[in-house]
């Protein structure tokens, strides 16, 4: 069972099984696959192969419907400033010039590398202390982490948690309260109903971790 984040002796500690680990890493490997796709790999939409949904689609496949069935309509995704650039891009690379297409791309074009690289960096951080675990047979929940680390791993969360936000329609308040609704309707074996519950729970780890590191918990 998960154990939230603390700070010991100098080091974040959290306690997470191996199916929790695994599935943060897994989540982590597909924004990474978003924001670094294969070189040459045939993308359509980048960022996205074709014929197939990506990881967090399957995750939370039917959503939209399942809004429909319940009389609360799920709101449109985000659309980018090119048709063919998955929304979820522009949740990690805001646009710098909204009202401004031509800036927007120069602007994107100057910046947008930069920040792709820093951002797989984290999230490669978050694979690697999700798979090694703690290494200590007699205690392998054990996650700890020094502060570099710790601080890679919750931005790392953050832009985890933008494109599966971006999967299920969360963009207000009101967004997060009407999806709160439809999954309480759900049966908990639901894909969507799963989906809601991970976003949860990642919410629940970042933020732990985002206390411990600033001394409060």
């Amino acid at each position: 069972m998960a154990r939230a984040f603390s700070r010991r002796r100098g080091r974040l500690v959290a306690h997470l099984d191996r199916s929790e680990r695994a599935v943060v890493g897994q989540l982590a490997e597909q924004v990474l696959e978003l924001i670094e796709p294969a070189a040459g790999a045939p993308t359509p939409r980048e960022g996205v192969a074709e014929g197939s949904e990506d990881g967090f689609d399957a995750i939370v496949a039917g959503i939209g419907q399942l809004s429909t069935d319940v009389g609360e309509p799920a709101p449109e995704r985000s659309t980018g400033l090119e048709e063919d650039r998955d929304p979820a891009l522009d949740r990690l690379f805001p646009a710098g010039h909204r009202e401004d297409p031509e800036a927007a791309r120069e602007f994107r074009r100057l910046t947008e590398p930069g920040l792709r690289s820093r951002k797989a960096a984290n999230l490669r951080t978050v694979v690697q202390v999700m798979e090694r675990g703690s290494g200590n047979p007699a205690d392998p929940d054990r996650l700890s982490l020094d502060e570099g680390e710790a601080i890679a791993v919750l931005v790392g969360l953050t832009d985890i948690r933008l494109v599966m936000g971006e999967r299920l329609g969360l963009r207000t308040d009101e967004d997060a309260e009407r999806l709160d609704r439809v999954a309480a309707d759900l049966d908990g074996e639901d894909p969507a109903a799963f989906a809601v519950m991970l976003y949860d729970f990642l919410t629940w780890l970042q933020e732990s971790l985002g206390r411990a590191l600033s001394g409060d918990f």
